[in-house]
């Protein structure tokens, strides 16, 4: 077992989401893992949230009308929004009611799901901690995780991949990704786990390397420099910390 240097930093574990910050953007990864400085959540990001409610709520109870999972949405939309000024917000919540009836389509002739957010835990050779994630739906031996956008996908990003691909060797289920837009949908089959799996690990041993030079996350911060350009620092707030600590 290596040397836990993630312990310094407290972090207790790594995630798909975290694996797949340092691959995008290793300064905000830097900001937020290390430095712990919230990271703003766009009103799209609260959409995909409220929406994955109304779907459950569908999923679970076959008899629940389409008006009652719309406005469970609704509902958690509006509370996690509640203080937001992201100027998206009235579009995501107009785009709400179709998201949750094209996605209760798609995904509701699986039946009532076994599982619902479902806990995973992978071990990696040489990593100090586990990697840990947690899955939307199960239906006995398939795994769906859920993606929304306003865009369709034509197959499985390489970060969706890898994600779903813990879940998928985690428990050894069918992994599959259900994209969906508030017009049309289209779920994709994951192929060549493995390999996903093993480009996942290789990530979270970077990040373990990465952490090694120091225990001082000001003087890890020295070794990135951030996009400030890319959508990871679109929130003017975010940008503020970015120059306050890069000084860009």
């Amino acid at each position: 077992m290596s040397t836990n240097v993630f312990a310094a930093h407290g972090i207790e574990h790594l995630s798909p989401s975290s694996c797949n910050q340092w691959v995008s953007s290793p300064a905000t990864f830097v900001l937020t893992r290390l430095l712990k400085q919230a990271n703003s959540v766009g009103a799209g990001a609260h959409r995909g949230t409220a929406v994955e409610d109304g779907i459950a709520t569908g999923l679970r109870d076959p008899g629940a009308s389409l008006a009652d999972c719309i406005k469970v949405a609704q509902d958690r939309f509006n509370s996690l929004t509640a203080l937001s000024v992201d100027p998206k917000l009235d579009k995501e919540r107009e785009a709400i009611p179709g998201f949750v009836e094209i996605g209760l389509r798609e995904i509701k002739p699986y039946g009532v799901p076994t599982a619902l957010q479902g806990k995973v835990e992978l071990k990696v050779d040489n990593l100090a901690v586990p990697i840990m994630g947690y899955f939307d739906f199960r239906f006995g031996n398939i795994i769906v995780d859920l993606k929304t956008s306003h865009s369709l996908a034509s197959k499985i990003s390489n970060s969706h991949a890898r994600q779903v691909a813990l879940y998928s060797a985690a428990e050894g289920a069918d992994g599959r990704v259900a994209y969906v837009t508030s017009k049309k949908a289209a779920v994709y089959g994951l192929e060549n786990v493995q390999e996903h799996v093993k480009a996942l690990g290789n990530i979270a041993l970077s990040i373990q390397k990465f952490l090694s030079i120091s225990s001082d996350p000001m003087e890890l911060a020295q070794f990135v420099v951030p996009d400030v350009d890319s959508f990871y620092f679109s929130d003017p707030l975010t940008r503020q910390k970015a120059f306050e600590v890069w000084g860009v």
